[in-house]
């Protein structure tokens, strides 16, 4: 999930677009093509997006409350990035606040919240589509604010797609109105905006992929831990099942915290940015497919509609719109 001021083809479900040197070294066989270890890194990455949809409904249904899952989220990566962290503690003292506050609102605590509870009052194909989905839209409204432009091209059409896949995905709760799918919607919407705020403020720092993870999860977990301790937020992380710590373990944070930013880093690298948005578009569908056999989700005609239309809107939002060339002058004219 993240964005381009200029063109949103970086923008779809980017967790992190800066180059990665070293990102996915020494994970995939020597003998691969650097197309064939991008396209692996990237299909990884949209499985670990995939994971985090489906997680944030399965939490409902789980020993843990959203309070254990963050420490989990933000925790784990600190604890494995903890000595390179420590050599760019410069580099993370240096971030202006400005972009260190969009980065870490963005996709720390209120975005992990926010989602957490959109995907509770919902369902997976609802986290799945629009969170990711929405992104494009609302960066490029945060772009046209700044005086940055206007979508051109395919991009304003894709834009208009999303958000009639949204509103097809969630008309069937309004009338009748359902209040929970309806509020879990708003919530999600808003981890939406939240993640875009994200996006914009990743354009503003200088850091490279495991520098970011740092900036966001250092205060986001020092948040929570806080909340925790205050007992704003309840635990019981102490009294949880095994089976359900280790599944927000290897999910949120080795998956989502650590894996994502990094294979999807090594994607950009390999791929370019724009044939890993349109790859990385394809995680709503693999959500609502997942749901199936491990949540038991059923998917609805709204979510067989708008799963779709939000799909095709995000792989044309991301497409940089092609400039004429410039008519070739003769020499003797």
């Amino acid at each position: 999930m993240s964005g381009d001021p200029e063109g949103l083809e970086d923008g779809v479900v980017a967790t992190n677009a800066m180059e990665a040197p070293a990102a996915g070294r020494g994970v995939f066989p020597r003998g691969l093509s650097p197309r064939a270890a991008g396209m692996a890194a990237l299909l990884l990455t949209v499985s670990i997006w995939a994971a985090f949809a489906l997680s944030a409904r399965a939490l409902s249904t789980s020993t843990l409350l959203p309070a254990d899952a963050a420490l989990l989220r933000f925790g784990v990566p600190l604890v494995v990035l903890a000595p390179a962290l420590w050599r760019r503690r410069r580099a993370l003292a240096s971030v202006r606040p400005g972009p260190a506050v969009k980065i870490v609102c963005g996709a720390g605590v209120p975005f992990f919240l926010a989602a957490m509870f959109g995907g509770s009052l919902t369902s997976a194909s609802f986290v799945g589509a629009i969170v990711p989905g929405m992104v494009p839209l609302f960066v490029s409204a945060l772009m046209v604010a700044r005086g940055r432009g206007v979508p051109r091209g395919t991009q304003g059409a894709g834009l208009v797609l999303i958000a009639v896949g949204v509103v097809a995905l969630v008309w069937r709760y309004a009338v009748p109105f359902d209040g929970d799918v309806m509020l879990g919607s708003g919530t999600l919407l808003v981890a939406s905006g939240l993640w875009a705020l994200y996006t914009v403020g990743l354009k503003e720092v200088d850091l490279d992929p495991v520098g970011s993870i740092g900036l966001l999860c250092l205060p986001s977990f020092a948040v929570i831990a806080l909340l925790v301790a205050a007992g704003v937020l309840p635990t019981g992380l102490a009294d949880a099942a095994v089976t359900d710590v280790a599944l927000f373990l290897v999910v949120q944070g080795l998956g989502v915290g650590l894996c994502a930013g990094l294979l999807y880093a090594f994607a950009i690298r390999r791929l370019g940015a724009e044939r890993s948005s349109v790859v990385g578009s394809l995680s709503p569908v693999a959500v609502v497919l997942l749901a199936i056999p491990l949540l038991g989700e059923r998917p609805t005609v709204a979510v067989l509609v708008g799963v779709p239309l939000i799909t095709t809107g995000v792989v044309l939002a991301n497409r940089r719109p092609r400039t004429p060339r410039e008519p070739e002058v003769s020499p003797d004219a």
